[in-house]
């Protein structure tokens, strides 16, 4: 089975992806349709590229935050939450699913990562 296999199986992951870092191809399993994984996949790109530029200049101004190189993000919703690490997202029912499980699976599983989670 498939990293995004495996996650989209999970009860409460509403959905699993992966994107490339150029945002030319994505792929997804689970419980959204084609327009809503792409867009998911856009969003999560765009965001790590900007919680990675964020890091960056921390960085350069010598802060020794222990946040770079970032390695992925979280937004937890008051339903759902979203979680990132490397170039894999995941989409969970808050509800359903410890988001300590699922980021524990992610961080063991998920090839080349780097960094702290911001």
């Amino acid at each position: 089975m498939s990293l995004l296999t495996d996650l989209a199986a999970t009860p409460g992951v509403i959905a699993a992806g992966e994107y490339s870092y150029r945002g030319d191809r994505f792929t997804y399993e689970g419980q959204l349709d084609e327009e809503k994984a792409r867009m998911a996949s856009i969003m999560c790109r765009a965001t790590t590229m900007a919680v990675h530029m964020q890091t960056n200049m921390l960085k350069s101004l010598q802060a020794d935050c222990g946040c770079a190189p970032a390695r992925g993000w979280i937004v937890r919703g008051e339903k759902f939450s979203v979680c990132v690490i490397a170039n894999v997202f995941c989409f969970i029912d808050n509800s359903a699913t410890s988001l300590n499980e699922v980021m524990h699976y992610l961080r063991e599983n998920v090839t080349g990562q780097e960094g702290a989670m911001v």
